[in-house]
């Protein structure tokens, strides 16, 4: 355990003095098209992932890369930890974020939210805010952007019952593009609140995408089958992984609020 918050330390450390390093040397991008800083920002989750894996031996593996369709989609995922904010980013041309309009406020980082024209929403904008939300998405998908979505709005520890939330049928249906279900069990290696970071296999598997067209509650149902299913699958693996590493398997869990 010892070793365990050694190596959290030293990678939580080194985590935000790499991401000021990228911030700086982004700031030409301000001048430039936005695929310049979007370049920089992909190598940024790239060394990210690779110190996570210098630092703290939790290697990747990313399963299903070959059903990731080309061109405009929706990219639906399991929320467990920072990490998928920033990790998913490398694997499609053109993503786009929607992000807590609180974010763009802070200097720099939200400059670059807008600068990459990723989408900021109001959390507590009831109707109008979703709408909005929708309407912007679907000018950027028409752009053939790829925006990122966490159907369950925030992070849900390993174990909690799923809570898909309407926003993801609501973009999935205005931009009228596939969308590509994304599973994961990066829960149990960067647990959200607490600073420690596991060792062992951190699995990414894309699922088969859906078509698009489906009514909204059957388009519900399938991205939370699929999901959830895979999930489950993936953290069942990484448990047998960690107690084979351990002797027994971290408690990782987060009671929910």
């Amino acid at each position: 355990m010892v070793s365990i918050f050694v190596r959290s330390l030293i990678y939580n450390v080194l985590f935000y003095v790499l991401l000021v390093f990228w911030i700086l040397v982004a700031i030409p991008t301000f001048v430039m098209p936005p695929r310049a800083f979007m370049a920089i920002a992909k190598a940024w989750a790239r060394s990210s992932v690779w110190l996570m894996r210098v630092a703290c031996n939790t290697k990747t593996e990313y399963r299903g890369l070959e059903k990731i369709p080309a061109g405009p989609l929706v990219v639906a995922s399991k929320h467990q930890s920072m990490w998928e904010t920033f990790a998913l980013m490398p694997f499609f041309d053109r993503p786009l974020f929607i992000y807590k309009r609180e974010l763009g406020k802070i200097p720099f980082f939200g400059w670059y939210l807008k600068k990459s024209k990723m989408v900021g929403v109001d959390r507590d904008g009831g109707a109008r805010s979703l709408i909005d939300m929708a309407r912007r998405a679907t000018e950027e998908v028409q752009l053939g952007r790829q925006p990122i979505i966490f159907p369950e709005g925030t992070r849900r520890p390993v174990d909690a019952a799923p809570d898909y939330k309407p926003g993801i049928a609501q973009i999935y249906s205005k931009c009228g593009v596939p969308c590509l279900p994304v599973a994961l069990n990066s829960g149990l290696f960067w647990p959200r609140r607490t600073f420690l970071r596991y060792p062992g296999t951190l699995v990414v598997e894309f699922l088969d995408p859906l078509p698009p067209g489906l009514p909204r509650k059957e388009f519900i149902a399938a991205i939370s089958t699929s999901i959830e299913a895979a999930t489950a699958r993936l953290v069942t693996e990484a448990r047998a992984e960690q107690a084979a590493l351990f002797g027994r398997v971290p408690n990782v869990a987060v009671k929910e609020n």
